[in-house]
């Protein structure tokens, strides 16, 4: 079983030998409870080995319809229901929706280092990360009467900002956990599994979500229960160990707090590679998302309101290419070891199907760029999370931590995404070819992405046929 270690992600080191960083002598300061214990610096690219037990089936199931239920709650608003909603208050302004999403990742970014930071140093008979699960799902629901009632944009952009924090929070705290129990040997089929979770959980969601398009509050309610209803079987059925034991030197300040959310680079360069590698994907893909509705609407020539059934068969052809890109992409990382090579191509596909839908008219091109932009995800979406897991620091004592960190290269891009789409829109010199310099942007950040994660290997990961 895995050593659970009691650290301080946030101690003092002016005492500490010299050079060593925050994460190192969170490490060596491991200790037993009313004793404090010191050991030598250890190498700047060495993490403690520690042996993990396999993951029951059971708990990888309950694992992947907490991650099913926390993206439907998640995406389909974003994706679906808040485009019907803002054209309800506040007709003809496609541009807004932009902001109010990039404002709302931005609240994101704020809220999911600090609960994964906090998350390590909690203290509960609940274990360290289940508090901030239910945390999350409370603000989740909270949102909804929120986003339901809004009388204007301002109001709507309120409750957007709670459901990013919520249903963030909570998709977070699952992620934190697996880190702790996952051995190398799942990393990349349960990343593959949750992977394609998070694929297919839009689709569904709506295609539900698409028969209440009446009704305001049923539009965001019904996804939110779904979510809630799925994040709650995993709350009550996986267990995790009581942390009340875990002692701290210090208290989690605002200084330390700040200075566990940088790293040296050099000291892990693979993991610094992998991050803005994963920025620039992410970035190219959160330029898309916030408009696939207007996108089909325009494309297909339907007004915005009918556009859920186009969206539905559109994302649920893309389903068999998700399934085939997450399961295919994790096995064939995990079996054959080809997790950098793999997430690098998977970019190449995203940015294809980027390309083809740039230039799509048609029902048939649209549907064949959405199965590849869904492949491209997929597959970026397993190897990708696998590779973090694989090249993550200190992963036993501050996996909290470092996903935090690792959160930066999704949620910035998530914030900056929206809020810097309506600039390429007015760049094109015409509405009809607006779209199409979005994608084309998308497709080239995406293939910079896949450019950077291929030269995230060290001389040490060169030993380790996994990452390269």
């Amino acid at each position: 079983m895995a050593d659970r270690r009691n650290v301080d992600v946030g101690d003092d080191l002016s005492s500490a030998p010299p050079g060593m960083t925050v994460a190192n002598a969170a490490v060596a300061g491991a200790a037993v409870p009313g004793a404090t214990v010191t050991q030598p610096d250890p190498p700047a690219e060495t993490r403690p080995v520690v042996d993990q037990d396999p993951v029951s089936w059971l708990t990888i199931t309950l694992i992947v319809v907490a991650a099913f239920g926390s993206g439907l709650a998640l995406v389909v608003p974003m994706a679906f229901s808040m485009a019907l909603r803002l054209t309800e208050l506040a007709p003809g302004s496609e541009q807004v929706l932009g902001y109010i999403l990039g404002v709302g990742a931005l609240c994101s970014l704020v809220s999911a280092p600090l609960t994964g930071i906090v998350s390590d140093r909690t203290r509960s008979r609940w274990g360290r990360r289940r508090p901030f699960t239910v945390l999350g799902v409370a603000i989740g629901l909270a949102a909804v009467p929120v986003l339901a009632f809004a009388p204007n944009a301002i109001v709507l952009g309120i409750g957007w900002m709670l459901t990013s924090v919520g249903w963030g929070t909570a998709g977070g705290s699952i992620g934190n956990l697996l880190a702790d129990r996952l051995p190398e040997s799942q990393r990349g089929k349960v990343s593959g599994l949750t992977g394609l979770a998070g694929q297919v959980s839009p689709v569904l969601g709506i295609l539900l979500a698409g028969q209440f398009t009446g009704d305001a509050l049923l539009l965001f309610l019904v996804p939110a229960t779904v979510g809630a209803v799925m994040v709650a079987l995993f709350i009550l059925f996986v267990p995790e160990a009581d942390s009340r034991h875990l002692t701290f030197k210090n208290r989690l300040t605002f200084p330390r707090f700040a200075k566990s959310l940088l790293f040296r680079p050099r000291d892990h360069p693979a993991f610094a590679w992998a991050l803005v590698g994963r920025f620039f994907f992410f970035f190219g893909l959160f330029l898309t998302v916030a408009y696939g509705t207007y996108f089909y609407a325009q494309r297909l020539g339907v007004p915005v309101a009918e556009v859920s059934s186009v969206m539905a068969v559109i994302s649920a052809s893309g389903v068999l290419s998700a399934a085939l890109g997450s399961l295919g992409g994790g096995w064939v990382s995990d079996r054959f070891g080809t997790r950098r090579s793999w997430a690098a191509a998977s970019t190449m596909i995203f940015a294809t199907g980027c390309v083809v839908s740039a230039f799509s008219w048609t029902f048939p091109m649209l549907v064949t760029g959405a199965l590849l932009t869904n492949l491209g995800i997929a597959a970026f979406g397993s190897v990708g999370q696998a590779l973090i897991l694989d090249v993550l620091p200190f992963r036993e004592t501050e996996a909290g931590r470092f996903l935090a960190i690792t959160s930066f290269s999704q949620r910035i891009p998530s914030a900056i995404g929206p809020l810097a789409a309506p600039l390429l829109l007015g760049l094109a010199p015409s509405d009809e070819t607006q779209y199409l310099v979005l994608y084309l942007s998308a497709a080239a950040l995406a293939l910079l992405g896949g450019a950077v994660t291929l030269t995230l290997a060290t001389e040490r990961d060169r030993m380790d046929p996994k990452i390269t």
